[in-house]
């Protein structure tokens, strides 16, 4: 039994990291798929979104299937679903194949980690779940982290961005294989029939928000908030999910079963725990534009950039096993509480310290074993301590609201990165007017339009004058510096909010069950 578990266990870390590693991984391709397809690049961040509503959609659907046919048929049929879908998407004619069979793809990479999750819950004894969610969790981050670091290499060492699809289907083929031979549990099944009517509002309810947070824009946050896209497609999700909760009252009164327990949003401490999930999203998210501040603020060359990015993947793994243990001897809340506070201490670092890359090291650790703490063990055992049979429900729906907060995070924090670039004239006046009184030069050369960093950096290069092109580099390192530590401030910000979430779920528990919040084991 116990070789079983364990080999279980594997089996779902494997999983989960292929899942997870796929989003990321394809961020290295996109000139290269565009180019491919012959398709703009606003076209081409289709490819990302479309996965990205593909999750969205899948996650909450597999919990609930997971609690009714079994997380072992489930999880094959997943992973199966994901080869076959990286299969379609690798022999793709064109481009509109190629968005169907990510979609494809996304539904059946959507549940990995929810059904994984859920079998720790329900198989591991309690006090070594935290332990079992915590390398989850790692594998998880680092897969989130390190996506396109892989993606990378694998395309420069085949020269094809098929490989990057390719690779996922004999991975896939092994899982389900061992899937069927050593996953075993025992599971009480829901004999209920399903909610079909709550399945396809649930689902449109997602997509419609979900699509609509992809319309915000980062530079023009206020006016991206009032636009009728936006407002539309949320408004249409608000709706839904309004009826949703309609239909979901009547379910429970019917044989049928509910596709969303009404009961679960009765919980204080669950709502707050979804709050918190989404918080964590925006985490993950802010950690993507590391690689680029390390590249363009301490100018390490864009070759070698991303390996710096491993100190910080490593943190996370090591984070999210420390958080698992840390659960099963001081509990969740304390854990969420310590990984918040870690995480602020590397932003600020970040923000206000760091100008060399053994200093980058440093916060960059810090920010990993924060980060890492947060995912898998403490979110999922608490979302699930009070959802009895019904823990597939309440990790999906976890899932989803950390999904909510990575898809709405990264349009906020690349808004500081434009934001800066609008004021690089300024800066670019300030620089030279010094410069050029001391070099005795004649008139500002012509200020660029452009706010793409690449470009900038490659035509300063270019000027003759040393002094002028001094200032100018200057200038651009000045106004990559604001913008990057804005961003930092605002995920700093963000763990201090987390912090605070902690504190009223830790006083929510205490309340319900009067046990002191911060050393309560699970």
């Amino acid at each position: 039994m116990k070789r079983n578990l364990t080999w279980s266990l594997i089996i779902f870390a494997v999983g989960v990291f292929m899942g997870a590693l796929d989003n990321g991984i394809i961020t290295a391709a996109l000139t290269t798929l565009n180019r491919s397809f012959g398709v703009s690049p606003t076209w081409g961040a289709w490819t990302i979104t479309v996965y990205t509503l593909g999750l969205a959609i899948s996650v909450p659907i597999i919990g609930k299937l997971s609690d009714r046919y079994g997380r072992k048929k489930l999880f094959i049929f997943e992973v199966s679903l994901f080869g076959l879908g990286s299969l379609l998407v690798a022999l793709s004619p064109n481009f509109t194949w190629f968005l169907v069979c990510r979609f494809i793809q996304a539904m059946g990479g959507g549940g990995i980690f929810i059904i994984a999750s859920s079998f720790v819950l329900n198989t591991f004894p309690r006090e070594k779940q935290g332990r079992m969610l915590g390398i989850l969790g790692g594998m998880n981050g680092i897969a989130s982290v390190l996506g396109p670091n892989i993606g990378s290499f694998i395309l420069n060492m085949t020269g094809s961005w098929h490989w990057l699809f390719l690779i996922n289907v004999p991975i896939a083929i092994t899982l389900a294989i061992l899937g069927m031979k050593f996953i075993h549990e025992e599971q009480k099944l829901t004999e209920a029939r399903l909610d079909y009517a709550g399945v396809a509002i649930l689902s449109l309810a997602v997509l419609s928000m979900m699509y609509g947070l992809t319309k915000l824009d980062g530079v023009n946050l206020v006016d991206s908030l009032t636009s009728g896209p936006f407002l539309g497609f949320i408004a249409i999700g608000l709706v839904l999910l309004v009826i949703l909760v309609v239909t979901e009252r009547r379910v429970q009164k019917s044989s049928k079963d509910p596709i969303l327990p009404i009961f679960l949003f009765k919980n204080g401490v669950f709502c707050w725990t979804l709050f918190y999930a989404m918080l964590s999203g925006t985490i993950i998210a802010s950690i993507i534009f590391v690689p680029g501040f390390i590249e363009q603020y301490l100018g390490v060359s864009s070759a070698v950039s991303g390996y710096w990015f491993t100190p910080l993947a490593l943190a996370a793994g090591a984070g999210a096993a420390l958080g698992g243990r840390l659960v099963d001897r001081k509990g969740s809340v304390f854990t969420m509480l310590t990984a918040s506070a870690i995480a602020a201490l590397g932003f600020l670092l970040f923000a206000v310290w760091v100008e060399q890359i053994w200093q980058m090291v440093i916060a960059s650790c810090l920010v990993g074993i924060g980060f890492g703490s947060m995912l898998g063990a403490p979110v999922n055992i608490l979302a699930t301590e009070d959802a009895g049979d019904n823990k597939g429900v309440a990790l999906a729906t976890t899932s989803l609201s950390r999904q909510i907060g990575l898809t709405l995070a990264p349009t906020l924090f690349a808004g500081f990165l434009a934001r800066s670039f609008m004021n690089i004239g300024d800066a670019m006046k300030s620089h030279l007017g010094e410069a050029h009184i001391q070099a005795g030069a004649g008139a500002l050369p012509n200020m660029p339009t452009q706010t793409d960093f690449s470009t900038m950096q490659a035509g300063f290069a270019q000027i003759p004058d040393p002094t002028t092109k001094k200032a100018l580099m200057d200038a651009l390192h000045e106004v990559v510096g604001i913008g990057y530590h804005g961003l930092f401030y605002a995920a700093m910000t963000i763990c201090i909010l987390l912090f605070a979430t902690t504190l009223i779920i830790g006083v929510v528990r205490k309340n319900k069950q009067g046990r002191h919040p911060l050393h309560q084991n699970l």
